[in-house]
């Protein structure tokens, strides 16, 4: 064995007190299994702007009792630093459902030994007492004015997995040099304290609180702000099953029914309870479409509802299915959503203020490998759309400096199936998403218009955007630079490709080197990041398309969309021009045989 791997696995026997990691460690190193030895301690969970998501296990690059004390250590270090009054502020944790027998790891056991960390300091601790989505952090946060938030959740990750989310003092996700910082501050903090394993000491003690109830009741109340047709809600006929996918969503959606008038939702008996075994579903992510949602067609089918809302296990992600007239069910995609939502709070706004003098200080967002419609909305209609790079920490963040200057964030989505639609959260949240679905469906229902319906009527007036996104497996990081280095060099004369089978090709952006030849002076706009690639092709029929890679999973992911202006083109010449194109781009720039990808599993 390598000296590297020695150190690492001594320190472990010498800290770790956790009995089933601890022999776990023993053993490996009992068979000299080298392998896996090298997957649990050649190298430390790296610390990024999303905090950690591992597997559940034995050694430095698993989530377990030791990693989350010596990161905790870190972060508590790091936040020293940064606020002269943390003393005074304090941070809040909760936890979701997610558990892991074989190593003892579970998310309250990580949640309550993070808090043993900040007491022993002196720092007070809001530890939830029970289960909570992942937007009660950012929700607490701003709401107690904290200077720090630690989720511990995995969100829609397979069972084995576990994660550490980290908010800061603004009530969004971290973004980097942060990150940075923070891996530092934890590798200069790997010792446990002397009294990091010892959680019974917060029990009696006097900076530890539980704002379980205080935080359920205001956000309730903060959330009936956004519930404009309380009578509609009342009578409606319209039925609504909701799943929680085995996650903490149950209970939380029930209650936003309840804040919003309505009667409460129909839940599939076997996911609405927390089982971190997610026994009834492959993958826990609502994302994956139909697979998920089958019990959930059951139920719907037996009650006669006619919509389908389904929360990820954290309940931060919201996907929603419309029984069609046909008797087929739709699943609308993240951008569909968008596009409803984003409609829905603009046309409830607009009725509140008819005064158009306010449209200047409105403000729409979303990532930039989501559907424009809402930039078609914005120009219509006269209020502000910006562009973020792809995930909620750059919305979030974003969505603060323009609170902070006075203006009016009315909405914030990400293709992921992730929607803000109430910026006391600066982050996405299934919760308030579910309800505010409701209303729109009941609302609708009144006018005799279903989702469908709807969305067909949004796409008319502000033209039509279709949407293709995929990707493909590749576990190794040298083909995946080789890929996008191919596309950086197509001629072999360093320059991008001009076509793309008969597709021509009229713009680049390439987030990776800061490249946007759509500028005057070929710099890109958006901030860029040399450690991920990202590339995208704009092209001469109103197509543009995404490849980047993914920050969490080995997926080379694309995003596709067609835009058309207003009026009523035909969608579906627009979806084979598009799955044209999408076929283009996988043959000539994915290339999958020649860098052996895995498509996609249908």
């Amino acid at each position: 064995m390598d000296t590297r791997l020695d150190q690492e696995t001594a320190r472990w026997l010498r800290w770790d007190k956790n009995p089933l990691t601890l022999e776990s460690a023993k053993q490996l190193i009992k068979d000299g299994n080298k392998e896996e030895l090298q997957k649990c301690f050649g190298a430390r969970m790296e610390f990024g702007t999303a905090g950690l998501r591992a597997a559940m296990g034995t050694g430095i690059a698993r989530m377990n009792d030791l990693t989350i004390i010596q990161t905790t250590q870190g972060f508590c270090r790091y936040l020293e630093k940064q606020f002269s009054d943390l003393k005074q502020r304090g941070v809040v944790i909760s936890f979701d459902a997610r558990a892991h027998p074989p190593s003892g790891g579970n998310s309250k056991r990580f949640a309550r030994l993070a808090a043993t960390t900040f007491i022993t300091q002196g720092i007070p601790v809001y530890l939830f007492s029970g289960i909570t989505p992942t937007p009660f952090v950012p929700y607490t946060v701003l709401h107690l004015k904290l200077c720090a938030g630690i989720m511990i959740t995995a969100s829609h990750n397979p069972k084995q997995d576990n994660g550490y989310k980290v908010y800061w003092d603004n009530g969004a996700q971290i973004t980097s040099p942060h990150d940075k910082a923070i891996s530092q501050a934890i590798e200069e903090n790997l010792e446990p304290w002397p009294q990091a394993w010892d959680d019974s000491l917060i029990n009696g003690s006097p900076l530890l609180h539980d704002p379980s109830a205080s935080i359920n009741e205001s956000y309730f109340e903060d959330l009936k702000k956004y519930c404009f047709h309380r009578s509609v809600n009342r009578e409606t006929k319209v039925k609504f099953v909701h799943t929680s996918v085995h996650g903490v969503g149950h209970e939380f959606v029930q209650s936003a029914f309840k804040a919003f008038g309505f009667a409460p939702p129909e839940a599939v008996p076997e996911q609405k309870n927390p089982d971190p075994e997610f026994p009834t579903v492959k993958y826990p992510n609502p994302e994956e479409g139909k697979g998920v949602l089958t019990l959930s067609f059951a139920l719907a089918d037996k009650t006669k509802a006619k919509i389908i809302l389904a929360n990820d296990p954290d309940a931060d992600r919201l996907a929603v299915a419309e029984k069609q007239d046909s008797g087929e069910w739709r699943v609308f995609s993240g951008n569909e959503l968008g596009a409803l939502l984003g409609w829905w709070l603009f046309t409830s706004w607009k009725e509140k203020n008819p005064d158009h003098s306010a449209l200047k200080d409105l403000y729409m967002l979303s990532s930039t490998v989501s559907s424009k419609i809402l930039r078609a909305i914005a120009l219509k209609e006269g209020f502000h759309f910006e562009e973020t790079l792809t995930g909620f920490k750059w919305m979030g963040n974003r969505a603060k400096q323009l609170i902070d200057q006075g203006k009016n964030v009315l909405f914030a989505f990400e293709e992921a199936i992730g929607y803000m639609c109430c910026p006391f959260v600066l982050d996405k949240d299934g919760v308030s998403a579910a309800v505010i679905i409701a209303e729109l469906a009941s609302f609708l229902a009144t006018k005799n218009l279903s989702l469908s319906q709807q969305l067909k009527a949004i796409y008319v007036e502000y033209g039509y955007h279709i949407t293709k996104a995929s990707y493909f497996i590749c576990h190794d990081q040298g083909t995946i630079k080789k890929l996008f280095e191919n596309l950086r060099n197509y001629d072999g004369k360093n320059n991008y490709p001009k076509t793309c089978g008969r597709f021509e090709i009229s713009g680049i952006r390439d987030l990776t080197t800061g490249y946007d030849d759509s500028q005057p002076d070929k710099k890109a706009v958006l901030p860029t990041s040399k450690s991920s690639q990202m590339i995208t092709f704009t092209f001469a029929n109103g197509g543009v398309a995404t490849m980047r890679t993914s920050g969490t999973e080995p997926k080379i992911k694309y995003y596709s969309e067609l835009c058309a202006p207003p009026g009523n083109s035909d969608p579906e010449q627009l979806k084979k021009e598009l799955n044209e194109l999408v076929s283009a781009i996988e043959e000539h720039f994915f290339q999958p045989q020649k860098y052996n990808l895995q498509p996609k599993a249908e």
